[in-house]
Order: structure tokens, then C-alpha cells, then sequence
């Protein structure tokens, strides 16, 4: 009867119940209200439900991210080897080829000035930087939490592992994802209260035609271009720029098929599962990351209104004819920022199409924020 007491009492504690912190079961809620919002609210849900889930595990079995040395059998726990793939910027890197493979440049060569909104909406990380030095942080790991600015959660993976800080990649992340997931919800008080309604209700002309062989050689060009002036952006802006040719050649049907679905979904698979993985109690619930929170969601908003007021300036030079609710569209939460843009055009008058003209900002925005990742590093010599 003994042997029989004392093998149930192990079973019991060997249950989760018996081994988790308050800190666990808050972060288990917080998976939790993550996956509300992505299967509910369909906010991001290709990337908030994989990162909810990811926090959701290893808040429950926090061995699912134990490194090989600390494991009895010197084997890690499987989504450890999800991360290697973040920290070593491979994943990053492949989701930029699949955004590429997927994106049409056109709006963007159609209406060049869409480089300037782009660029506007990356103020935003410019001055997070500066805050999170006055906050504390050291220089590079304020670049790395800056980034989360631009929306862009490959981007801000792939500079903080670049720049060496890796212990501060699961809140980075994870803000940067959740950012994107929210944008429409952070957005539209933003663009709403820097606009009047007869701004918003700014009808844009149509978008001049693009022939085929601007959109080939766009991809080349900007490659060249940009990554002879920051070589530093390369992995990023080069693998964007293959995944477009693919798409824009003709001739590689396949390969831009692959990069677009198969690829591009098991990539996200990976990435957002282990993303959310470093999300434990123990790495995530401490004044660090409650500060890199604040100062991403500081940024974005900053980043969400300067490119709203450069499209106010905007319309005001062109007497009327560009709408400033794209400028919003220059984070480059692609494509969900466009469709705010959109949303809350049509919000004030329901035939006006703005997200054809909002997905220039928008793909320029994928290029500035990469850019800007690519001027720290250059900054920091890496």
C-alpha cells in the first residue's frame, strides 16, 4: 500500500501544478488573452497564434527551451533549436525573401513620394533609441529596442541578435509582434486625432500603370543601391529584393511560389513558436521588460503619427491630392497597416480606396525599417 501511496504522490508532483510560479500562471493567462485576440479578434493571427501558443508551453514545461548543457542528457529542448535559428538571423532573414515573393512594389514605383512617408514613420525608432539610453539601457541594446518602431518583427529579431543581445530578443519580439497584431487598434485614434474629416475624406487619383520592366529592374536597382551604401543590410534587404525578382521575373514561377507559401508559412511556424518560447516568467516579468514595452509602443505611435503629419505636409504642397491617413501605412506592418489606412478612409466616406495608395508607404516602410536596422549596425561596426 506504501509502494502504491508514494508512486501516485511522484505522478502528482511531477504535474505541472506542483512546479510552476505565480509569475507562470500569469504569463499562461496572458498566452491565453493572445490566442482571444488572434482566433476572436483575427488580429495577425498567422503570428500571434504561434507566438501565444509558444508562451503558453513553455510556461507550462519550461524544458521545451532548456539549453543542451543544462539538459541530464545533453539534449535541448525542441523549440531551443527553434531559436538557434532566430539568433543565427536565418528565419529573419527567409521571412523578408517570403514578404518579397509576396509584395507588389508597384504601388511604390508608381508614386515615389511613398519613399518619403516610409521614411517619415522610422522617426519613431530614432527617438526610441534616444529614450531607452536616458532609460537605462546601453547603446546597442537601445538600437535593438528601438526597432521595434518600424512594426517589423524579423527585423528587430535580426538586430538584436546581430548586436549581441539576445537576452533581451524574447520582449523585443514579442513587442514587436504584438504591435503589428495591433495595429488596428493603436492606429486609428492616432490618425484620426492628427486629421480633419476633409483630410480623410481626400480622394487620390489612380495610380499611373507600371510596366514589367520597372518592376524587374526595382529589385536590382534598390539592391544595388542600397546595399553598396549599407552592405550591413544585405541579409535583409537582398533576400527581400530575391523574393520580389521571383515574383516580378516571370520566369521562376516555382520558386516564387514556394518562397510565398510553403516556405513562408514553416518559417512562421518556427519562428513565432520560439519567439513566444522565450517568453518564461522568469526571462519576461521584470522592470527590463516593462520598459521595452513602453518605449515600443512610444515608438510605433510616434512612427504611426510622424508619417500622418509628412502626409498632412503633404497635402498641403500638392493642394489636396495626397490623403494623409497613408502616411500611417509607413510602419511597415504590411499589409495590415495599409489596411487601416483603408479602414479608416472609408470610415468618413465609403468610396474612397485608399489601400492601393497606402501599400506604397507600406512596402517602403519594410525597406526603411530595414535600412534603419542596417545604420546601427554600421554605427556599431558589426
Amino acid at each position: 500500500m506504501s509502494y502504491v501511496t508514494e508512486t501516485l504522490g511522484n505522478l502528482i508532483h511531477q504535474t505541472a501544478f506542483f512546479n510552476l510560479t505565480v509569475g507562470n500562471y500569469l504569463m499562461i493567462a496572458v498566452a491565453c488573452f493572445f490566442l482571444y485576440l488572434a482566433i476572436k479578434k483575427e488580429y495577425e493571427p498567422l503570428l500571434l497564434l504561434p507566438i501565444a501558443f509558444g508562451m503558453l508551453l513553455v510556461n507550462i514545461y519550461p524544458d521545451i527551451m532548456i539549453h543542451p548543457e543544462d539538459a541530464s542528457n545533453g539534449v535541448g529542448g525542441l523549440l531551443y533549436y527553434f531559436y538557434q535559428l532566430d539568433e543565427w538571423s536565418i528565419l529573419p532573414s527567409l521571412i523578408f525573401m517570403g514578404v518579397g515573393a509576396m509584395t507588389d512594389f508597384g504601388p511604390l514605383i508608381a508614386n515615389p513620394i511613398s519613399f518619403l512617408l516610409g521614411a517619415a514613420a522610422q522617426f519613431g525608432i530614432y527617438m526610441a533609441y534616444f529614450m531607452a539610453i536616458f532609460m537605462g539601457f546601453n547603446d546597442k541594446a537601445a538600437a535593438a529596442i528601438s526597432i521595434i518602431g518600424g512594426a517589423d518583427g524579423p527585423t528587430s529579431i535580426f538586430l538584436a541578435g546581430k548586436l549581441g543581445q539576445t537576452g533581451l530578443m524574447g520582449p523585443i519580439a514579442v513587442a514587436a509582434y504584438s504591435y503589428m497584431a495591433l495595429v488596428p487598434i493603436i492606429q486609428p485614434p492616432i490618425m484620426k486625432a492628427l486629421t480633419t474629416k476633409k483630410e480623410r475624406q481626400v480622394k487620390m487619383e489612380n495610380l499611373r500603370p507600371v510596366t514589367k520592366l520597372e518592376k524587374i529592374l526595382f529589385p536590382i536597382v534598390v539592391t544595388i543601391v542600397v546595399c553598396m551604401v549599407l552592405p550591413t543590410t544585405a541579409p535583409l534587404v537582398g533576400m527581400l529584393m530575391l523574393g520580389n525578382l521571383f515574383r516580378e521575373s516571370g520566369v521562376v514561377r516555382q520558386l516564387q511560389e514556394t518562397a510565398s507559401n510553403a516556405l513562408m508559412y514553416i518559417v512562421v511556424i518556427l519562428l513565432g513558436t520560439s519567439v513566444g518560447a522565450t517568453t518564461s516568467a522568469e526571462a519576461f516579468l521584470n522592470v527590463s521588460t516593462l520598459k521595452i514595452v513602453a518605449l515600443g509602443l512610444i515608438a510605433f505611435a510616434v512612427g504611426t503619427a510622424s508619417g500622418v503629419l509628412i502626409g498632412k505636409l503633404l497635402c498641403w504642397i500638392t493642394k489636396g491630392k495626397i490623403n494623409p491617413l497613408i502616411g500611417s501605412a509607413g510602419v511597415s506592418a504590411v499589409p495590415m497597416a495599409a489596411r487601416v489606412s483603408q479602414k479608416v478612409g472609408a470610415e468618413e466616406d465609403p468610396t474612397n480606396f485608399l489601400l492601393m495608395h497606402a501599400m506604397g508607404p507600406n512596402v517602403a516602410g519594410v525597406i526603411g525599417t530595414a535600412v534603419a536596422a542596417g545604420t546601427f549596425m554600421a554605427i556599431f561596426g558589426i
